[in-house]
């Protein structure tokens, strides 16, 4: 994935910046005292072709696979399957340094790296597991006493912000520890400097998004307002994907907000700060009983409502407007356009609203007791779609109501009952032959 190789090239540039030199043969702290090893580690660590010398280098520590200028080989070795872009290559000769110096920083920042890559793309518990383990090494390791506190200082600001969002994305993606990828992930953002966190492809960008993901994941209070904040960040700067960012942006604003009121103004302070402030607030949507509520008091003349409006406000509104309601409709008959979704020759059950209509699997919300038995042929089959004069129409008389608290399927809903119910069929021209309204029938408004 594109996304992944930015974030890669950035990260393997700090690597590159921050590595401490080589060990050398001709180090004074070092010294081969074999000849022909030590002819063989020269011929092999002069090579000019990165291949030959890679080859080369492999083929030492076969034949000298105790070697006191192993470590250094391998770090050699990590350098250039690097150079060559071989992942799986750098990633074995980064284990096998781990496993003569298990504290390597530039070991685990490859390890991780790219174990880090590898989770992304297949989401394999074991590898993002694996992946953050190596990333708490990194994090708890031990300065060496031969680096100097500046040359530590720099090799940590560019490998703890890897650390942290290797151990953010296990969270996410292996342990499903939401909570704990947050905080992971705004730990990591803390370390890099303004600008790392607004230039792209720069990992600090791209984890400020995934950051921003990982808040819609959350069922914490507040989520959905951080989700947006971090989406408007991402949104300012991740300029090749704006569209994808303002569209995830939009949706959950929405869906917290109830438009996309002030949105334009949540933009321009993300902008201005990667944190938002903390008096940061987004003002939430009016809840279904509230809805219900305003609709209910500011409409002089409930029974002009559409059947929609009104099985919301007997769906969610408090029992004083939805009895509030339900007085000016009981008795009163009503056409009931809809989808079949049961019928039997005394009872059809259809879905009007769109929620019963587009729920998995659809659901009635209207039950129609028929005044008079149907005959076999005149039962609708399931799916038959019931309109509103002059087509085949259903029509019945308010009998009873209740509330059905929602489920993991379908929102909170009313179950609306209507007796005396009739089937009117649709009136043709003449000369037009008339079509029954049984069996399967699909019609457009």
């Amino acid at each position: 994935m594109k996304k992944l190789v930015f974030a890669s090239v950035m990260a393997l540039a700090i690597v590159n910046l921050v590595s401490a030199p080589m060990l050398r043969a001709q180090d004074s702290t070092i010294t081969i005292k074999d000849p022909a090893e030590f002819n063989t580690y020269q011929m092999a660590s002069t090579q000019a072709d990165p291949k030959a010398k890679a080859a080369a280098l492999e083929s030492f520590l076969t034949a000298y696979p105790q070697s006191v200028v192993k470590p250094a080989v391998l770090d050699s070795l990590i350098d250039l399957y690097q150079g060559l872009q071989d992942a799986n290559q750098t990633l074995s000769a980064a284990t096998r340094l781990l496993q003569v110096d298990p504290s390597n920083m530039k070991a685990l920042f490859m390890s991780v790296l790219i174990k880090k890559s590898q989770c992304a793309k297949t989401s394999d518990a074991q590898t993002c597991d694996d992946a953050a383990a190596l990333a708490q090494r990194g994090l708890t390791a031990k300065k060496p006493a031969a680096t100097a506190d500046a040359d530590w200082k720099k090799l940590t600001s560019g490998t703890y912000p890897v650390f942290h969002s290797a151990i953010a994305l296990d969270d996410v993606v292996s342990k499903k520890d939401i909570a704990g990828g947050i905080g992971e992930y705004r730990t990591e953002l803390m370390l890099f400097p303004p600008e790392q966190t607004t230039a792209w492809p720069s990992p600090g960008l791209w984890d400020t998004l995934q950051l921003a993901e990982a808040y819609t994941k959350s069922d914490a209070p507040n989520h959905l307002v951080q989700a947006v904040w971090f989406y408007a960040r991402a949104w300012n700067f991740a300029t090749p994907i704006k569209p994808q960012i303002e569209a995830k942006m939009e949706y959950y604003y929405k869906k917290y907000h109830g438009n996309l009121d002030g949105l334009d103004a949540v933009k321009t302070q993300a902008a201005a700060t990667l944190f938002p402030p903390g008096d940061f607030v987004i003002s939430p949507a009016p809840t279904p009983v509230e809805l219900a509520h305003k609709v209910v008091v500011e409409t002089p003349d409930l029974t002009v409502l559409n059947l929609e409006d009104k099985e919301f406000i007997l769906a969610n509104g408090s029992k004083d407007d939805a009895d509030k309601l339900w007085k000016v409709l009981k008795d009163q008959v009503t056409p009931v356009p809809g989808v079949v979704i049961e019928a039997t020759s005394t009872v059809i059950k259809v879905a009007v609203t769109a929620d019963a209509k587009n729920a998995q699997p659809p659901y009635a919300d209207f039950i129609v007791n028929l005044k008079k038995p149907l005959e076999e042929k005149e039962i609708p089959a399931v799916g038959f779609e019931y309109k509103i004069p002059p087509a085949t129409t259903l029509v019945g008389t308010y009998d009873s109501y209740q509330q059905i608290p929602a489920t993991a399927t379908r929102a909170q809903t009313a179950e609306i009952v209507l007796r005396d119910g009739e089937i009117s069929l649709e009136k043709k021209k003449p000369g037009v032959a008339h079509k029954p309204a049984a069996g399967h029938h699909t019609a457009t408004h």
